[in-house]
């Protein structure tokens, strides 16, 4: 989770403390920065000293989105000397003193900058500026594709740049989707030229393609390295971790447990969207932490919900003695995804020496099938 601010808006002149009044009724949470000379006082706003240099090295890296209500030439000048990556400077928009137009001048895709641009020039009711080629032309804007679903890059350095180029080129594009949301285009609305789309890897050739975008939760190095090799890696958070424990567990040994299921099963843990157990292991200390140093939510369920649950593959009458239900692991995977079947069944960790052991079963969720296209 972001601890920045959302955003920061810079006035110095008459009519732009006028422009930042109306961002800010709009944008709540919205500090204003205005020129000391001006009485910033008066408006509620913070005192903006002149030069921008110092305070600017204090808020660049505090705010999502930098509003400046000044010129991009300016603006471009100051910011220069505080810009480290894409990864993760803020967004930069810039507005006239007519309040015209919303340009937007750093971090388009990534920081969101053009995002923001828009509501900017929706409040102001101007024209948007948008120079990054995918948002210009309306094609597939691969380093943010399916973040609004909570999709991640498995890895943001690599092959990114040259899949952004194949696309706006229009160049022979493949999207191979395994898993998660269909949306990530709208569906009534035809393909980009160039791009093609599977939900079967199998189906591939690797080599026939400019670039491959996979939206995958399987880890695709050792299973499909020439695809992998040539591919743009999207994480769907399609996984959902069902966990028994014994009680006391270290949560050292519950997190290598984790792991290796995991990395045997060829799953990546990006793509856990949450954990699920049954409601006497919800207070148990290494589960909870797992799910805070993760960001993994974790489901709780009654040993009577789980023990309805069909599609127990390794019922256990010694678990329903000591539990109340047949299974933890399985059951609580099914019902957390919303699943009919396992991807993988019960697997058992424990380590030499330590007397705890662990259970965890996966399931994948379901998700609405988009309908292929012919390769």
């Amino acid at each position: 989770m972001s601890e920045r601010r959302p955003f920061a808006i810079y006035a110095i002149t008459r009519h732009g403390i006028s422009i930042a009044e109306r961002l800010r009724r709009e944008l709540p949470l919205a500090d204003v920065f205005v020129s000391q000379k001006l009485d910033p006082a008066a408006i509620g706003a913070l005192p903006l000293p002149l030069p921008m240099g110092p305070t600017l090295e204090q808020t660049f890296t505090a705010y999502d989105c930098h509003i400046f209500i000044i010129s991009v030439g300016a603006v471009v000048r100051m910011i220069a000397p505080l810009l480290q990556n894409k990864k993760i400077d803020p967004a930069v928009v810039c507005v006239d003193d007519a309040a015209q137009f919303s340009i937007c001048v750093l971090s388009g895709h990534v920081g969101r900058g053009n995002t923001f641009t828009d509501r900017v020039a929706e409040i102001l009711d101007a024209q948007p500026v948008i120079t990054t080629a995918s948002d210009a032309i309306g094609t597939l804007t691969v380093d943010i594709l399916g973040r609004g679903f909570g999709w991640v890059l498995d890895d943001a350095d690599r092959n990114v740049t040259r899949g952004c180029a194949a696309v706006v080129n229009a160049a022979s594009v493949i999207f191979v989707q395994e898993t998660g949301e269909p949306h990530w285009w709208p569906l009534e609305k035809p393909l980009p030229p160039g791009v093609r789309y599977t939900t079967s890897i199998e189906d591939v050739d690797a080599a026939a393609h400019e670039i491959l975008l996979i939206a995958t939760d399987r880890e695709l190095r050792e299973l499909y390295p020439d695809h992998w090799q040539n591919a743009v890696i999207y994480r769907p958070k399609s996984l959902v971790l069902g966990i028994g424990c014994d009680r006391d567990i270290p949560y050292e040994v519950l997190e290598r447990g984790v792991r290796s299921i995991l990395t045997a099963q060829s799953l990546s843990s990006k793509s856990v969207k949450a954990i699920a157990t049954v409601t006497k292991k919800s207070d148990e200390p290494a589960l909870l932490k797992l799910s805070e140093n993760y960001d993994w939510p974790m489901h709780i369920f009654t040993a009577e919900e789980l023990d309805a649950v069909p599609g127990i593959e390794n019922p256990s009458e010694t678990v329903k003695r000591h539990v109340g239900t047949r299974g933890v692991s399985e059951p609580a995977a099914l019902l957390a995804a919303g699943a009919a079947k396992l991807l993988v069944p019960k697997q058992i960790y424990t380590e030499p020496d330590v007397g705890r052991s662990m259970t965890m079963a996966i399931a994948r969720i379901p998700f609405e099938t988009r309908v292929a296209e012919a390769i």
